[in-house]
């Protein structure tokens, strides 16, 4: 039920949800009470406005995927833990196991597998039923991996987990049967400040290596690289307004796993 919930109850706080229940707001009170319809209506619209603009967007989705920047040089370490949310299940007309926009974390992990910066990959997450099914994301993750020439005595899978608490409780059990200490972390940048809390919570020796970075050095010089750009970047834009809701969503998923003592 809380897994249910915490996917279901944050829509609402969502810039999209929250503009929608405002405009259902201003369709109930139309004719019997115009003004409260119009400051819905004003509240909804901008709403919209501001968090699909590039300037918005992308200082909020800077704010996270900042913190932990790659190192220079990637350190040697026992496991690449790589967490699901990677990969669209095989289902037709798709002629096998697509990437998802956060795919880079698996191309990202065999790199760094060939780099020989660990000798096994540790694929953490399962599949949520009521959002699609189909075989779990480490199995979808595994069958990318040895399609690019990763050996698959290389990769451990650990299917059962269905949020990133349990990523990192699962993952742990794994290296205490193993007796692994120390582990690379890949997930998409924006994902990592909330991992790798909970991951040190569960006490393990973790080093970040995040991928997925959705605004580089060149996007911030293209926001106002110009006049006219810098107009161009306050127009509602959809990949703006997904970038602050996905940024808005590991604020609020790092607050409820605060409330529950997870990080």
């Amino acid at each position: 039920m809380f897994l249910y919930l915490s996917k279901l109850l944050p829509l609402f706080f969502y810039p999209l949800g929250l503009a929608c229940v405002s405009l259902v707001v201003a369709l109930v009170t139309l004719w019997k009470r115009p003004r409260t319809a119009a400051i819905a209506i004003a509240f909804a619209l901008t709403l919209l406005l501001f968090c699909s603009n590039a300037w918005i967007a992308k200082s909020l989705v800077r704010s996270l995927e900042w913190q932990n920047l790659p190192l220079a040089q990637i350190p040697v370490a026992e496991a690449i833990v790589v967490l699901g949310g990677a990969t669209k299940s095989a289902f037709p007309p798709r002629p096998t196991v697509d990437l998802s926009e956060s795919g880079d974390r698996v191309i990202y992990a065999a790199q760094l597998y060939r780099q020989k910066r660990a000798p096994i990959i540790i694929l953490s997450g399962g599949r949520i039923d009521w959002r699609g099914g189909g075989s779990p994301e480490s199995a979808d993750m595994a069958t990318i991996l040895t399609s690019i020439g990763i050996p698959s005595e290389a990769i451990v899978q650990e299917p059962e987990s269905l949020n990133t608490y349990q990523n990192a409780v699962n993952v742990r059990k794994i290296l205490e049967s193993r007796g692994i200490n120390q582990v690379l972390l890949v997930t998409s940048a924006m994902h990592m400040p909330r991992s790798l809390n909970i991951f040190q919570r569960q006490g393990i020796n973790v080093i970040p290596a995040p991928t997925d970075f959705l605004v580089s050095q060149g996007e911030l010089q293209e926001l106002g690289g110009t006049p006219k750009a810098a107009i161009l970047n306050l127009l509602p834009d959809t990949d703006n307004l997904h970038q602050f809701t996905s940024a808005l969503k590991e604020y609020i998923g790092s607050l409820i796993y605060r409330l529950r003592g997870w990080l």
